[in-house]
């Protein structure tokens, strides 16, 4: 297979992800925001949103996009919203930690 295939196959695309959590009350499970940013089957590009509390109900929201850049634009956005809100990042793939953010790669 071909340089070109193999960089528009989607199999051979890993996925961006982005873990936070917040710091939890004293008797409280930590909230958490999952970000996964993937290459579909077609070529477009899904933006997949978890949320909610450890050990209770999440809540999940499916973005499609046509173009990468504006698919890792919303992405940085979602995330840079969470940060204001007090969400520290946990973990990264496929991409940089924020600046100011205490998570080292």
């Amino acid at each position: 297979m071909s340089q070109a295939k193999q960089a528009r196959n989607p199999l051979n695309s890993a996925p961006m992800r982005i873990f936070m959590q917040t710091q939890p009350a004293p008797n409280e499970s930590p909230r958490y925001y999952h970000l996964i940013l993937q290459q579909d089957l077609l070529g477009g590009w899904s933006l997949l949103r978890e949320w909610g509390q450890t050990g209770g109900r999440a809540s999940m929201k499916l973005e499609v996009y046509e173009q990468r850049d504006v698919a890792e634009g919303a992405m940085m956005g979602v995330r840079d919203q969470q940060l204001r809100k007090g969400f520290q990042v946990m973990f990264c793939q496929g991409i940089e930690a924020p600046a100011g953010s205490r998570y080292e790669p």
